[in-house]
């Protein structure tokens, strides 16, 4: 009896000390940009359901690099939770934001120049995460032929302009091999953080997301209202919109929507 005591926990102890020392680290994590850590984590569960072994994530206007490196972070814990490899990919001009030629830009609230980048900075902070620098009309063009991406499965858009913005959903035009068949996005300035910022569905990145979806069929992105149902103080809950590619050969695959570990992360880190 005592031998079979001794083997059982021997099996449970090493799992448990795996599980305390994850749960520990995911409170550590999900405290800084929590709608990072729900991308990346309901892209790569998605990912999985689907049976995908690589994924892809994209921030959209990297500036000091914050967000880039706590991205690659969350990338990495992620995808040892779920045995898949996430590569982390992050646009910029290096510049700073360009020049304000349209209204639309909410030139009101920008400037030229503003969220510079020190490339070779940031390239030292980051281990496996990519920076593609330049003119997004041009690199979103070149993106898949350069660097192969796995299927994209979450996009961290914060290019704050109209423009930019738009420009950067052309990513989504290519081969439905490149992208999981919904997207879990992040869009950082659709409420802006205060009352002078006055944002609107006929400016900005909300002008972008409505255009977006006016012109094209196949294609829409929707809120996630199930984030919003329970949305309370938590503003990001409703930054949160899942793109549609309803015609991707796995949009009809069923996933179980209900496992263990997406309830027990929806109760301790985002359910009010």
């Amino acid at each position: 009896m005592p031998r079979i005591l001794l083997t059982i926990a021997k099996c449970i102890i090493p799992y448990a000390i795996w599980i305390i020392y994850y749960e520990k680290k995911f409170d550590y994590l999900v405290k800084e940009r929590p709608h990072y850590f729900y991308c990346v984590w309901n892209g790569a569960l998605l990912a999985k359901k689907l049976g995908y072994n690589k994924i892809s994530v994209i921030e959209f206007g990297v500036a000091g690099g914050n967000g880039l490196v706590l991205l690659e972070k969350y990338a990495e814990e992620i995808g040892k939770k779920f045995k898949i490899d996430i590569e982390v990919y992050g646009f910029d001009t290096g510049k700073g934001l360009p020049k304000l030629e349209d209204y639309r830009d909410m030139q009101y609230n920008w400037d030229e120049g503003f969220f510079s980048i020190d490339i070779e900075l940031l390239r030292k902070k980051l281990h496996k995460a990519k920076l593609v620098i330049g003119d997004v009309k041009e690199t979103v063009k070149t993106f898949f032929s350069e660097y192969n991406p796995a299927p994209i499965a979450a996009v961290m858009h914060d290019m704050d302009y109209y423009s930019s913005t738009k420009v950067a959903m052309n990513i989504f035009e290519n081969e439905d091999g490149f992208f999981l068949p919904r997207i879990f996005n992040y869009f950082d300035d659709i409420n802006g953080n205060n009352s002078l910022f006055c944002c609107s569905d006929y400016t900005g990145e909300r002008l972008a997301i409505n255009e977006f979806n006016q012109e094209h069929t196949l294609m829409k992105f929707s809120a996630a209202y199930n984030l919003i149902a329970r949305a309370g103080i938590e503003t990001w809950y409703r930054q949160i919109f899942i793109l549609h590619k309803f015609n991707h050969v796995k949009y009809n695959d069923y996933v179980d929507p209900m496992d263990g570990d997406q309830l027990k992360l929806k109760k301790k880190y985002w359910k009010k």
